[in-house]
């Protein structure tokens, strides 16, 4: 087993056995947000103490007033989302609705901590929370994948067409969403959402291999990634490293 298909195989196994209730964040939040966000809240729980009424309302106050500072609503976000209190979380879901724009991505950390918290003590299930850069949606995470073209040649029109064809119909099989799936001259791009017990690896190996019975034209090198969408730099950056790809016969 390789580098790569031991990443997999540790991704994969991490969902397989795990019991409670999933928590996807659904809004693509860049990971150093992410990061930013749980630094800050986990030193405020340092010195947590319940929320009384005249602080509650002096925080949802600044939620909305128009003078107030960045550092302030980001205090009040996160002050909320940590109180364990329905009234804050009503708070927080009504600010999300119409964000400041530089604070939409804490705002949106800020709701989900605080329905974790809340759940956590109104029910004996365990709370499971899981973000990505590139986000989810109810318990399937979104992927983005560079396909490559075997030996850089350029796809003729009908191996466009099975690649269309075979990736709908075993993605759709497997309860997966495809979002975007883009062919280019020699490479394509899919975005999808994929229930997180499914095995990534296997499904995507099935489905290139089904793909090229119809003549080996789609590399088994492939790129996956849940952090970002890459751009056309990165790809060709990324085609350029691996060289002229083969598929297997």
């Amino acid at each position: 087993m390789n580098e790569k298909d031991d990443m997999f195989k540790k991704f994969h196994d991490s969902f397989k056995e795990m019991q409670g209730h999933f928590h996807i964040l659904e809004e693509r939040v860049p990971v150093e947000r992410q990061v930013e966000y749980f630094k800050y809240s986990d030193r405020m729980k340092q010195n947590a103490r319940p929320i009384e009424e005249d602080e509650f309302e002096l925080l949802d106050g600044w939620l909305t007033e128009p003078d107030v500072t960045d550092e302030n609503r980001k205090f009040a976000l996160t002050r909320l989302a940590i109180s364990h209190n329905i009234k804050a979380y009503r708070a927080l879901e009504k600010y999300v609705q119409s964000p400041d724009s530089k604070l939409k991505d804490w705002a949106h950390l800020a709701l989900m901590e605080s329905r974790i918290t809340l759940e956590s003590e109104l029910s004996e299930e365990k709370q499971i929370y899981i973000s990505t850069g590139l986000g989810g949606k109810n318990e399937k995470l979104r992927f983005f994948v560079l396909l490559q073209a075997a030996d850089k040649k350029p796809f003729e029109a009908y191996q466009r067409q099975v690649i269309e064809r075979e990736f709908a119909f075993y993605l759709e099989k497997a309860d997966c969403e495809i979002e975007q799936l883009d062919i280019k001259d020699r490479y394509g791009i899919l975005l999808f959402l994929l229930p997180i017990r499914t095995d990534i690896k296997a499904l995507l190996d099935a489905t290139i291999a089904e793909c090229n019975q119809f003549g080996n034209f789609l590399s088994e090198v492939y790129t996956v990634t849940n952090v970002k969408e890459l751009s056309e730099e990165e790809i060709i950056a990324i085609i350029d490293r691996n060289g002229n790809v083969k598929a297997s016969h």
